[in-house]
Order: structure tokens, then C-alpha cells, then sequence
């Protein structure tokens, strides 16, 4: 089997450094957990594709970041029996570096672009025809005596990445042979994570205690994980050698988390709409300005688990508290500086 690669160049943008080294990756899709019907799909497409010794029709995936397109990548490559190539969209600046990634790859081989909606318009460009009839046009020389050479590479498999699948131009969209979606995970999957996570960092864990971290996880397991590790810290300097329900409590207190998964940040949004806006509606910059917080952060990473959890509803007016939970989010949160 081939190794999986990822060029020092193009860093792995899913994970940070410190996640990649403590965090538990599946190799197989049965150490997969969660996604049930996604991961039959693309076990029954991979597995198709490497009986027919083929490349795997290109593959758009997008859904909320934390969630496990990269690993699902990672997964597929290695039932594939390829090597796996990572790079972030965003990276790939100039032609000249993807057309080196594309002339590096050999044949079947997996090329994962994360946030592939930010890629820039003459990357996306050159992916057209690399996708399509694995050619790449390549400009040699400069000025009138510039010309174009068309530079034949391996058929290679594109997974695309993204958070954001509206932001997909139409001819890079129409040039996915499967398009699927990957959701947030209900507790019980990301229970099952949370203790498979655990065991994997020799701590121990009881049933309840890892549902307590799944309920406040957001249904992603990248903020499961993370919460796993910071417990991970409290119960090392206080000598626990078995995390229990209460004493989850007593360390989501001490990260200031409280029992629905809110943190300094969300509670901090909501407060401000309720004191300064009654409520709302509120610009999406006002409220950016007011937090402290770039626009996008709110958008992108506090936004989507308000509006979930019914905290919060976006009109054309602006942001603004639900009617449902106003009464009971001014008596809990007006005034305080946590809850817990």
C-alpha cells in the first residue's frame, strides 16, 4: 500500500498540530463513527473504483468545519490504496502551484482541496481541464514569445471541501461526479466518539460523563475532542483517574461552558442583543463591533449553533433573540456574567 502524503507546503488546514498528534484518526471505514448512510455511499464507491483498478469520479463534500471531510478522505485513499495529497484553497495562489501538485500525482491518486470556495479564479480555472481531460495548460516564456504547451497528467480524483457550497462556481459544481453533504452528529454517535477518543488517550470514562461532552459538543466531534483534551488537563492536576459525570460538570464550569454548550462568546452575543437592542434585530457588523468579534467569526463559527438551538433568528433586519426563548434568556443571562 502507498503511503499517504501531504506536501510540507500545502499545510492540513482541518487540524491543528496539536490535534493531529492527540487526536484518534480512522484508518478504516468501520472506525468511522457516525454518518451511517454517507459512509456506505462512499465505501460501496471507493471500493467499486479500486476493484476496477479506476480513479474515483470527482467528489464535492461540504457541511459545517469539525465534522470529518478530511478524514473521510484520508479513509477513502487508503481503501483506494493511493497516496492523498492535502492542500487548503486559499494557498494556491498561482497557477504554477497547482499545476506542480497535478504533474506530481500518480495515476488514481487523490488530490483534497479544503475550502476549495476559496480558491482563486485562475486556480479554479486551470482545474477545469485537469478534471475533465487530465490536461493542464502550461504558459512557457514571456511576452510575444510566450506559448502554450498542453501537459498531459494521471486521472486523479478531486475531493472538494467546503463549508460553504453556495459559494461553488456552476462549471466547478457541474465537474463533481458525486456530491454529498456531511451533517452535524447527533449525541449518540458523538458519544461513541468521545469515549473512542478517550481510550485512545488512556483516559477513562464513564457512559454518562461522555454523554455530558457529547450534549455540549455542538454535534461536532473537532469541539468534542478539544473539550475531551481540556478535561484531559483538569483531571491530570487534580489526580482523577476516572472521569465521572459530575466531575465533567465541574470542569465545564471551569471553561465556563455551560450545560447546553454555551460559551463566553455565545452567552456575550445573546447578552448584548437582549441589553442594547431589546431583543433585536441588530446589524450583523454593529453586533461584530459590540462583541469584539470579526463578522465572519460570528457567522461562521457562533452563529449556526445559536440558530440550532433556537437561540437566535435571522431576519432581513438583522439578528435578533426567538420570541420563545426571550423571556428565558433575559432572567438567565441579563446581568450575569456566566451561567452555569
Amino acid at each position: 500500500m502507498k503511503p499517504i502524503e501531504s506536501s510540507p507546503l500545502f499545510q492540513l488546514q482541518e487540524t491543528t498540530q496539536e490535534e493531529q498528534s492527540l487526536d484518534f484518526h480512522p484508518k478504516q471505514f468501520d472506525d468511522y463513527l457516525g454518518q451511517k448512510e454517507l459512509k456506505e455511499k462512499l465505501a460501496v464507491y471507493t471500493q467499486a473504483a479500486h476493484m476496477r483498478k479506476e480513479p474515483l469520479d470527482h467528489l464535492l463534500l461540504f457541511g459545517p468545519p469539525g465534522v470529518g471531510k478530511t478524514t473521510l478522505a484520508q479513509i477513502m485513499a487508503q481503501v483506494m490504496q493511493v497516496n492523498i495529497k492535502i492542500c487548503s484553497g486559499p494557498m494556491l495562489e498561482r497557477t504554477g502551484d497547482l499545476v506542480a501538485i497535478l504533474t506530481g500525482l500518480e495515476s488514481r491518486d487523490i488530490l483534497f482541496i479544503d475550502e476549495i470556495h476559496r480558491m482563486p479564479t485562475a486556480i479554479e480555472e486551470v482545474l477545469y481541464s485537469a478534471m475533465e481531460h487530465f490536461r493542464v495548460d502550461v504558459i512557457i516564456g514571456q511576452g510575444v514569445g510566450a506559448k502554450s504547451v498542453n501537459l498531459p497528467i494521471s486521472p486523479f480524483t478531486l475531493i472538494g471541501a467546503t463549508t460553504k457550497a453556495g459559494m461553488i462556481t456552476a462549471p466547478l459544481r457541474s465537474r463533481f461526479g458525486i456530491t454529498e453533504r456531511i451533517d452535524y452528529y447527533n449525541e449518540e454517535d458523538l458519544q461513541k466518539i468521545v469515549l473512542q477518543n478517550t481510550q485512545f488517550l488512556g483516559l477513562e470514562f464513564t457512559d454518562s460523563a461522555a454523554l455530558l461532552v457529547a450534549h455540549v459538543g455542538r454535534g461536532t466531534p473537532r469541539i468534542a475532542k478539544k473539550i475531551v483534551r481540556r478535561i484531559r488537563d483538569f483531571a491530570q492536576v487534580s489526580q482523577i483517574t476516572q472521569v465521572n459525570e459530575q466531575f465533567v460538570h465541574k470542569a465545564l464550569s471551569f471553561l465556563a461552558i455551560d450545560h447546553e454548550g454555551l460559551t463566553d462568546v455565545d452567552r456575550l452575543i445573546l447578552r448584548t442583543i437582549i441589553e442594547r437592542f431589546n431583543g433585536g434585530p441588530v446589524g450583523l457588523e454593529t453586533l461584530a463591533a459590540l462583541v469584539g468579534e470579526d463578522k465572519e467569526t460570528i457567522e461562521d463559527v457562533y452563529e449556526p449553533f445559536l440558530l440550532r438551538q433556537g437561540y437566535l433568528e435571522k431576519t432581513p433586519r438583522g439578528r435578533q433573540i426567538s420570541g420563545k426563548s426571550l423571556l428565558y434568556l433575559k432572567s438567565k443571562l441579563v446581568g450575569q456574567k456566566t451561567v452555569s
